[in-house]
């Protein structure tokens, strides 16, 4: 949307586990999902976030009260989208990465969107 941002809260567990251990916070679900509805429930969020996008464990996640973040996003009107890429890892070249994920994305694509995400990132690391 004009004039809006995207957030990336799509961290995989061991990113948000050193952000979580630079606190003195444990990395574990509750303190993760915690971490995520007090993003999803600031007030006036959609005023300056027009979609965010999630990680897996994110998108299948509830607030403290039952509510998918799913719903609190679009409630808010702020889009949901998901991270599809599995991650990165090094090439035979020196120096060089791919990233993962090609393989069953179709099939993973169109559950990401029962469960009511409506855009994908892909990584691509150079």
């Amino acid at each position: 949307a004009d004039g809006k941002g995207i957030l990336a809260c799509d961290e995989s567990t061991k990113t948000i586990g050193k952000r979580l251990e630079q606190i003195g916070v444990p990395n574990e679900e509750t303190y993760r999902r915690q971490w995520r509805e007090l993003l999803f429930r600031t007030p006036k969020m959609n005023e300056a976030i027009s979609s965010a996008i999630l990680y897996e464990e994110t998108l299948a996640q509830n607030a403290a009260d039952g509510t998918p973040f799913v719903d609190i996003m679009k409630a808010n009107n702020v889009i949901p989208g998901i991270k599809v890429d599995t991650g990165v890892r090094a090439t035979f070249m020196d120096g060089e990465t791919i990233t993962d994920g090609l393989d069953g994305l179709a099939e993973r694509a169109a559950g990401y969107y029962k469960q009511g995400a409506r855009f994908a990132k892909w990584r691509g690391v150079l």
